[in-house]
């Protein structure tokens, strides 16, 4: 029989992803999840439980571990906006370090050692060097990457204290929708650059802005290593095959070790849409670095993974399935 685990924030956007994808291989899964970002409609089998509340939440984290013994947890859920993080730094230490810790101290509590965490190459900070490797400082700039940064502290330190075994996954630029275009990117506000130039491009805003012209780029843009949410699933089930088996600890850089720039973007977006895209130019951004691009040799060889969506275009074209889907349309309306 498989296993049972909990996905925190597992209506959001890569958790509902993995969550779909756990489900198909027969797991049985519950999702906490306190919606403030997540989507009820994102979870697509009345097989999986949605449990909305908090993740510090100790009187409902022990009700959950009592009934379902689950043997791992899957930690997605986390306040994202790096913007907001600098503006409302305690916001994003009380969402995403001390709520989170009450987690570990149920899981440590009810003897549920395994704990995959959706972690974030902004731990990482300016690159000092390109692509990033596991072994690259981790120098945050932002409040956003120091949480994620201090929560994997923390459970490097509960391995020591309780032999918590764990799998850090730092993600890139988390891009793309399911191939059946069913679930997808639609965060509120949206941030990322791929939805956002699909808004231009549809007349839902008015232009795409382009920070900075004259990076040390081929086309003077900044460029970003784009890695598909399907890809980033697929890692999640991997790591946690890996821990279910007895595997040991590990931390895995999750990319494509490509980087995309800027204008390679909104090219394949008005080639992918046939959509002409508005285009304003302004001036760099503080803190964008021209280029992060990871190296992922580390999960291919730790976990037998690596990213299957490989072009711009192919990601850019799973987007626009799920951008143009009533799928779509019934999330707009449950805003």
């Amino acid at each position: 029989m498989s296993a049972s685990v909990l996905v925190t924030g597992g209506a959001g956007y890569i958790g509902s992803h993995t969550v779909r994808l756990l489900h198909q291989q027969g797991y049985k899964i519950v999702v906490l999840d306190n919606l403030v970002y997540g989507h009820p409609e994102a979870i697509l089998s009345d097989e999986i439980l949605l449990v909305k509340g908090n993740v510090g939440d100790k009187n409902l984290l022990r009700t959950l571990f009592d009934t379902h013994k689950f043997e791992a947890v899957l930690h997605f859920a986390a306040y994202a906006y790096v913007g907001e993080s600098v503006t409302n730094p305690s916001k994003y230490y009380h969402n995403n370090l001390i709520e989170p810790l009450a987690l570990l101290e149920v899981m440590v509590e009810k003897k549920c050692l395994r704990f995959i965490f959706s972690s974030t190459c902004a731990t990482y900070g300016n690159p000092v060097y390109t692509p990033i490797d596991e072994n690259h400082p981790q120098l945050p700039i932002n409040p956003y990457g120091s949480s994620k940064m201090m929560l994997e502290w923390v459970a490097r330190d509960f391995k020591i204290a309780h032999n918590l075994n764990y799998v850090f996954l730092r993600y890139f630029n988390a891009s793309g929708a399911s191939h059946d275009a069913q679930i997808g990117e639609d965060h509120q506000p949206e941030t990322h650059l791929i939805p956002l130039v699909f808004e231009a491009a549809m007349g839902i805003r008015p232009n795409i802005t382009v920070f900075g012209t004259d990076y040390d780029t081929p086309d003077g843009t900044c460029i970003r290593d784009y890695i598909h949410v399907e890809d980033l699933a697929t890692a999640h089930l991997r790591s946690l095959e890996r821990l279910l088996q007895g595997g040991d600890s590990l931390i895995c850089n999750l990319g494509t070790g490509n980087g995309f720039s800027v204008k390679e973007v909104i090219q394949a977006v008005e080639k992918v849409s046939g959509l002409q895209v508005p285009v304003v130019y302004g001036e760099r951004r503080a803190g964008d670095p021209p280029a992060l691009v990871a190296n992922a040799s580390r999960a291919k060889q730790e976990l037998n993974w690596e990213a299957s969506y490989r072009t711009v275009e192919s990601i850019v074209a799973s987007a626009w399935k799920w951008h143009n889907s009533a799928w779509k349309g019934r999330y707009a309306n449950k805003k």
